[in-house]
Formats: structure tokens, sequence, C-alpha cells
């Protein structure tokens, strides 16, 4: 196994990365500044399901009043929804795609929008890294409809819009991007594996932006789960990361994507940062541990260990990590004593480091989990707050808080340090034992000078009149959100970084 000695650290061997885009639809939140006020407001996401919903939605009598039943769901509002000509399909291309393969697409788009950036304008190559959950859609809609099996006769059309294997290049055939597509499978920490893939590809020179992230729809919509003890699913329907009364996760739906840039280039070019990645790893636990499904605390320290020392950061300097957090009785203290390991090796201090989770507001994310937490992390960087576990009361008697580097953040806290740079650490670690690590810190301040205009011209472009509407509200609501809005990074953003439509 790599150890953190053998990796060159320090800014001038690792290029940093900028996160230059986000964008996410997660339960409760339709876009990154919905998911802010959530998180600010510490609400939880959950809904549970009344009987009546249940049954409509095809759940037993038996089963819904089966007392291990939960009818605890995280859900999308309107998963269904799609406007397919905007993307050059056809009705019948959307309705046999995945409406996981529809969210991964959805989210590239407006990653890129929020970047600023046009695609088809973008003078280089954009890259796309992610991945998307099983292909329950196919197997429980297409393939048991044996009108559609007999329409298509065997036609590639409906592996090619299911199988996780298409997520990517479908998202770059319809956005016309020219890099490599690169589809990531490594269950729940999927997404940030791509994050890392996607950075080490900037670094490398195969493209100059990077799409990364992933999508997760839970099927059957609007179902719950039966309960069994010392399972990863919750008794309750709520997630409570670290606390002594967790039991365990709820499954979420939602996707979340970010768009990357060398630091460098983002800072020549105006960009706006939202945060910097400075480092990060990826690694297997192997064998060394009690079986295929369960964590490592070797194997999740030595991940931590390598990103921090591939970031050139001294731990002492990370003062909140977004952790992996699934709430369950084994995995919550291997992963504290994990990351104590880490962070805790060089110093004799304790409870300097706040945790938190977003699980705690929604549940578990699967495949788009890492890349949820890593935007829930620069956006804390950026409001300089570090969001509350959501439930925390105390903790679980299995962790050992005291003597190490860590606490639970359970109320919303101004985050401030003592001169340092922002740092935060994020952690996603998937079933099969693939852990991924990454490091951020807070955006160097803007370099931008002031415009001489006394006016700027905004303009809209959109694909129909009520669509054209649509984008002028919301504009009008960006803006009157921002008490001194800079209308000339508006107007050019405006201008050169969006799609020109009819």
């Amino acid at each position: 196994m790599t150890t953190p000695q053998d990796i060159p650290g320090g800014d001038d061997d690792v290029e940093p990365i900028a996160i230059v885009g986000m964008a996410c639809r997660l339960p409760g939140a339709a876009d990154v500044d919905a998911l802010w006020r959530n998180l600010v407001d510490g609400v939880v996401s959950t809904r549970t399901v009344p009987r009546t919903e249940l049954l409509a939605a095809g759940v037993s009598p038996a089963v819904a009043d089966d007392p291990s039943y939960v009818p605890v769901v995280s859900t999308l509002d309107h998963p269904e929804s799609f406007d397919y000509g905007y993307f050059g399909m056809t009705r019948r291309e959307a309705e046999l795609a995945d409406p996981q393969i529809r969210l991964f697409l959805e989210l590239a788009n407006t990653a890129l929008q929020h970047g600023g950036y046009d695609a088809t304008r973008f003078d280089g190559d954009i890259g796309v890294y992610g991945g998307v959950g099983p292909t329950r859609y196919y197997w429980r809609h297409l393939g048991a409809n044996r009108a559609v099996l007999d329409a298509l006769d065997g036609s590639m059309a409906l592996s090619n819009a299911n199988l996780a294997d298409y997520v990517t290049t479908t998202t770059s055939y319809h956005l016309d991007l020219r890099g490599p597509s690169v589809s990531v499978h490594t269950a729940c920490s999927t997404s940030l594996v791509a994050v890392h893939t996607a950075c080490e590809a900037l670094r490398g020179g195969e493209c100059d932006l990077a799409l990364a992230g992933g999508a997760s729809i839970e099927l059957p919509l609007n179902h719950g789960y039966l309960h069994t003890e010392g399972g990863v699913e919750s008794a309750d329907g709520r997630c409570r990361p670290f606390d002594a009364g967790a039991t365990g996760t709820v499954w979420a739906s939602g996707g979340a994507m970010v768009l990357l840039k060398r630091l460098s280039d983002a800072l020549a070019d105006g960009d706006h940062v939202h945060a910097v990645i400075r480092g990060s790893a990826v690694n297997n636990d192997g064998a060394g541990k009690v079986g295929f499904t369960a964590p490592s605390v070797e194997g999740q320290a030595a991940v931590v260990s390598t990103a921090l020392s591939v970031a050139g950061v001294d731990p002492r300097t990370v003062s909140y990590v977004e952790a992996h957090g699934t709430a369950t009785r084994l995995g919550d203290p291997i992963e504290v004593r994990a990351l104590s390991q880490a962070y805790g090796r060089q110093t004799g201090d304790r409870g300097w480091c706040g945790l938190s989770s977003l699980k705690s507001n929604m549940g578990h994310l699967s495949q788009a989990a890492g890349a949820a937490g890593l935007i829930k992390a620069a956006l804390s960087l950026r409001h300089r707050m570090i969001p509350p576990s959501v439930g925390y009361e105390s903790p679980n008697p299995a962790i050992d808080f005291r003597t190490g580097p860590f606490y639970v953040n359970a109320t919303l806290a101004k985050w401030d340090t003592d001169g340092t740079p922002r740092r935060a650490g994020v952690s996603s670690f998937g079933i099969g034992g693939t852990n991924a690590h990454v490091i951020l810190e807070e955006a160097p301040s803007p370099a931008g000078t002031p415009s001489e205009r006394s006016a700027h011209l905004l303009q809209l472009s959109a694909r129909t009149p009520e669509a054209l509407a649509t984008a002028v509200d919301e504009l009008a609501a960006h803006l009157a959100d921002r008490s001194e809005p800079a209308i000339a990074d508006v107007a050019h953003t405006l201008r050169v970084g969006r799609r020109e439509h009819r």
C-alpha cells in the first residue's frame, strides 16, 4: 500500500484545482442556493409516506402493516420531468432513458451554466467523469413491458439508454463535449472518486474543464423499507451520524455535479472560484477487514493521510471534515478512528476539528453522496459557516471523542480561523472498499477591476417564450438576493457563457 511518505507534497508539486461551477438536485433542494438555505436551517428532507399513498404506489397491505416496515423516503420533486427537446432528444428516446442518466445530463448542463461556460464556444476540451446507480428503471419498467421489448426487438437503444456504462458518453454526445468521458463505478464513493479522477486528468492536460459527479434515484418511488436489526437501514427513518441513538441510514434520491478547472487557468480567465481542491487520494481496503462490505480503519486512515500529504497542508489547519457518516453502528466508529489517526498524528491537541454529515439532512445519496458532500463543504467555505449535523444529541458510546481531534458540529457555527486559510476535508467510502478523500481550501480573493460603464445590457435567450419569461424571473430574483450584484460580470456571463437559442 502506498504511504503518505511516498507522495510528493506541497504547492510546487501538485497543481490546485478550482471548483468553478456547481449543480445539485437533492431532496428538498432544487439547486445549490436552496441546499445552503436548508443546511443553515437544519432542515431534514425525509418524508413519512401515508399508508394510502404506500398502497397506491404498489406496497402490499401485509408489508405496509409489518411492524418492521419504515414508511420513510427521501425523494426528488418531479423526477419524471425532463425537457428532452432542449437536449436534442425525441420523446421516445427520453422515455427509454434511465431517469438517473437524464438527471446526470441535466446536472452537467447546469454546472456548465453555473460556471459561466457555453460548451459550443469554449476553446478547449471538456471531460466528463461520474456514475449512476443500478439500472432499476430498465428491470422494473421497461423490461417488464412486453410491448416495449417487442417494438424494439432487441435494439441497442434500450441498453444505450439505461446501462451505467453510457452515462458520461451520453452526456458528452448531447452537450457536444470533446474531452474524455469516463464512467466510474465504485458504489457509494463513485462521485468523489470521479472528482479525484477529473482532477488528475486536468493536471495531466487531458482536458481543460472537467465535469464530475453522480446521480441515483431510488425505485420504485414512494416505497419505504423493511428494517433488519443490525442492518444498514435506520429503524426509525432518521439518519443521525455519530449519535448514540443512531440505527442506520435512509436511502435518498438525487444528484450532484461540479465543474473543475486548473486554478491557474481559472484565475487568469477571471472565473468565479467557489473553492480550491488542494489534493485528493483514492485507495482500496484490500482484504484487511472482516468482510467485503465492511469498512477498514487502516484503509480509510491511509487514504486520508495520503490526501493530506498530496495537498501539502498541516492537518491541524483543517478545521472541518464533511464525513461519510452513515450512522451505522459499525461504520461510524471505524470512520472516526481512521480520521483521528490521520488528522491527529502530528498534534496532541483535542477537539479542534468539526465533523458534520449531509446524510443527517437527507440520508444516503449513494453514487451522488461524495459530490454532494463536496458541494456542501465548498458552500461552507464560501459562507464561512459550518452547518450542523442534524439530530446529534450524545456521542455513540463506541466513539471516543474526548481523546481525539474531532467533535460533532451539532449547531450552525461561525467558521473562524487564526489567519490560516479555511480548509475542509471530504470523505466518501464505497462498499467494496474504494475510499476517497479530498482536501478543500477557501477560494483566493477575487482580483477583478470595476467596470467604467454606467449601464450594461443583460442578454437572455431561450427555446420558447415561456422559458424566456422564466429566465427573466430567475435573473431578477438572483439580482434581488444580492445587495451589490456585479452587473458587469453578470452581463459578460450572459453574453458569452450561455447558449444562443431561437
